[in-house]
This record gives structure tokens, sequence and C-alpha cells, in this order.
């Protein structure tokens, strides 16, 4: 196969040919011949996201979002469980405490009193259940650990349970062949999951899923520790996760000797912090389990000067969400104190700061288009149209290069290389042109390993 007349991302003009898989030749353009003529558009190597879960983006389509920025209120809430047709279970995700607090069976009862209803925390950490919901599953099943009581009743709210769930409700991983679609538009060609208790159950769902074509994008796997064993072809290993949630922080010691156990399989940690009082104890944490190359903070969603400093100084990654400026701009500016909110998601100074950085969607949380979150981090626009943290913007090509980090090495820039893999972006547009729009739009085709994954070529932008 053979792309003529690309302007090829740190080569300029040329002409490249794959073969095998890879990139088997960069030459100097020619005017015309075999091939897909580029146009002078841009080439750039294949977007990575680094933080995505996928099981719950496929999974959203069949459920309801049931919080911010759709769901603000009670009422609002309220409205859209009542306009969900059908019979049987009903499914909402993305709920946070902000709509109405923290409900309980009897609560949810006067919203939905005869379907059962699981609502997911936006956490990921909790489900809330209404009484229908309580009965048709302890029918199945004794009460988990996790099922909170309270005098002597269950309370509805189900904490860390998922595998219990699923088991409960003879659930199986969804098929991710239409997200596989999206993200391919999206010119995504590899992504990491960092689902906390990915599995060797989901360990080789991915697998399943990849080499029955479902799913074509490259994969690294976060997860449990368990994750070491379960190893196999279809996917690369990645982190294990440790997802600490501030109401419910783990024992320190066992945070500790997790890490510690972690880097014995020759693993990387990540750590999930979106509060500072989160961040402080990961940093504690890693400071006495151990810091080693590619241990990485997701999110740093609040970080102050000073931990900033602490990040920079143990060595440790980020994996930022620069579409959450846009997506929750707003409630932010509402909700946070002004002195607090230029803590808030942080680009440039932490680049300033010589951490290094990769981006990640957290979709379903966030919009999964990486080409809307290069544009947040460029422009540092709420949703509402107001500044957000100016200061922090990056250029586009720094933002380009959040989503072109090798996910096993974020230090490293993926390139444009003869005998590279050829997974591979190319535009509609030179990049003098894209990098003004950051537009998914933008996306013609999208290659893994020299074969068209996606192909955009008939929606050309005006």
């Amino acid at each position: 196969m053979l792309i003529r007349n690309a302007e090829v991302w740190g080569h300029g003009h040329a002409d490249v040919q794959f073969a095998g898989g890879r990139i088997a030749a960069i030459a100097p353009p020619t005017a015309s011949g075999d091939g897909i003529d580029a146009k002078g558009a841009a080439l750039i190597p294949g977007l990575h996201d680094h933080h995505i879960h996928l099981a719950g983006l496929a999974v959203r389509a069949q459920s309801l979002w049931c919080g911010p920025p759709e769901i603000e209120t009670a009422e609002a809430l309220a409205a859209r469980l009542a306009g969900h047709g059908g019979t049987g279970w009903i499914r909402g995700i993305a709920y946070h405490d902000s709509v109405m607090g923290l409900p309980d069976a009897a609560t949810l009862d006067r919203l939905v009193p005869h379907r059962p209803l699981r609502i997911q925390h936006r956490s990921g950490r909790m489900w809330l259940l209404n009484s229908a919901a309580l009965s048709e599953l302890l029918d199945r099943a004794e009460a988990p650990p996790g099922l909170e009581r309270e005098g002597g009743r269950y309370t509805g709210r189900l904490f860390d349970e998922d595998q219990w769930l699923q088991r409960t409700l003879a659930s199986s991983p969804p098929d991710f062949s239409a997200i596989s679609r999206q993200l391919a538009g999206y010119g995504l060609t590899g992504i990491t999951d960092m689902s906390p208790r990915n599995d060797a159950v989901m360990a080789a769902h991915f697998a399943a899923q990849y080499f029955s074509g479902a799913l074509a994008q490259n994969i690294v796997l976060a997860g449990t520790l368990g994750l070491a064993d379960a190893a196999q072809r279809g996917w690369l290993l990645g982190p294990a996760k440790l997802h600490l949630h501030e109401a419910a922080l783990p024992d320190f010691a066992e945070s500790a000797d997790f890490i510690a156990a972690a880097h014995g399989q020759d693993r990387a940690v990540a750590i999930h912090c979106v509060s500072e009082v989160e961040l402080v104890f990961a940093l504690a944490a890693l400071e006495a389990g151990g810091v080693r190359r590619g241990d990485r903070i997701e999110h740093a969603s609040v970080a102050s000067p000073q931990l900033v400093e602490r990040i920079a100084d143990l060595g440790l990654a980020v994996c930022v969400q620069p579409g959450f400026v846009h997506e929750r701009g707003d409630a932010y500016r509402r909700d946070v104190e002004p002195r607090d909110q230029g803590d808030l998601y942080r680009l440039a100074s932490l680049a300033e700061a010589g951490i290094v950085m990769a981006g990640g969607s957290d979709a379903p949380f966030c919009s999964a288009d990486p080409w809307a979150g290069m544009r947040a981090a460029v422009e540092r626009r709420t949703a509402g149209g107001l500044d957000f943290g100016p200061v922090e913007a990056l250029t586009p090509e720094a933002a380009l290069a959040l989503y072109i980090a090798d996910p096993c090495d974020l230090s490293r820039q993926r390139s444009i290389v003869v005998g590279g893999p050829a997974d591979l972006v190319l535009l509609h547009q030179p990049w003098s042109v894209a990098r003004e729009r950051l537009d998914s739009a933008d996306v013609r085709l999208t290659l893994i390993a020299g074969k068209i994954i996606g192909d955009g070529v008939d929606q050309a932008p005006a």
C-alpha cells in the first residue's frame, strides 16, 4: 500500500509505503501514480487514548446518563427515569452526589417504584439500588459484604461489588465492535483500558474481541495484580491500577504493599487521584512503597504548586484529561472556590515542571474524541464559553503530543520511521490548517498495520 504526496509528520512532503504491517519506505513525493493521494494533507502517528474504560463506553448506549452535565437536579433525574420506556431493569450511569445526595432504596422507589433500577455512581465504586432491584438480586444470591446495612435493613447502596453484581445478573462483558468503529473514526489506533477491576476474565474478553476483529485498536490493559498471571496474545500488560476514593481511603500499609507488589511484577502503578487528599495519600504511598520508572498519577485533578513539585521530584508521569475543563468547567467555576480553581486540571505548569504527560478521555465519563481533548487543552474554555485557567493552555503541537506518547513509555513520542508500525492517521488538511481546528472531522483515514480501519474520505469538511 502507498500513500502519496503526504505532509508526513517529522519528514515534510513525502510518499509512504507499507509492507507487512510496517513502514517500508519514505520517499520524495510523486505527483501521480498508484496508491492514495493525500493531496498534501498531514499524515501523523496514530492516536492513543491513555485512559479509557471501554466496557463502560460500550454499555453507555444501553444506559441512562444520570449525572452532570446532562442531569443536574433531582427533578431532571426523575424526568429522565420516567421517560425510559420498556420493561425490566433500568441501568443508569454517571450519577453524582450533587444531583440529590446519595439516595437510599426508599428514595429511589419514589422515582421508579415498579421496575428494578440500578444507578452507577460516577466514581465507579458504588451502585444505587431501588427496592425492586434489591429484592430481585437477593432472591438470586446471598448479600455481599459491600451491600450497606443501617438499622437492620439494606439501604440499597452497593460498594465495590461489580463482580458479585455481574455474577448475580449472569451478565457478560459487552461487544466492542461499534465502539471500536467510533474510535477509529477519531483516529485512535490504540487504547489503554484503565478499569481497576480488569482481571483474567476481562483480559480473555479483550483478547477474544481483538482476534475476532470486533476490536481493531491495539490494547494495553491496566488493572489488578492478577492480570500479570493472565498475560496472553491480543493485549499488552499495563500498570497495576490503585483506585483511591477520598471518602474511603484504603489502608496505607496495604497500599504501599500493593505498589511494591506491582513493581515486583515489573509493572508500574497508576493511581487514581481526583482530590487533593487522594493525591497527598498517593504520593506518600509511593514514597513508602517505592517509585519506579513509569509510575503515574491518573487525573491529578487538583494539584497545588507544592504537590506539582513533589510529583516532579518523584519522577512520576501524569495522565491528564483536558476534556473535563470544557465539559465540566462551568460547574467547577460555580462549585469550586475561586482561589482553588487554578489548581484544577493543570497542563502547562506540569510541563514546565518537567513532568511527563499523556492524554486520556476517561470515557464514558467524558467525550472519547481525542480532538475535543486537544481543543480543550489549547482553548481552556468551558462549554459556556468562559476562560478556565488560560495560563495552563498548551500549543496545538503539545496537545497532540499527549495522544502520540508511547503507551509503554510515556516519555517517548511515537514517530513515523522506516521499519516502524504502520499505525497512522491521514487528515483531510495540512497540519497548518488542522492545528487551528483540532476537529475529528479532519480525520480522513485511520490505519493499523497498514490496513484501513476508519475511512472518512467521503466526509471531507468544508
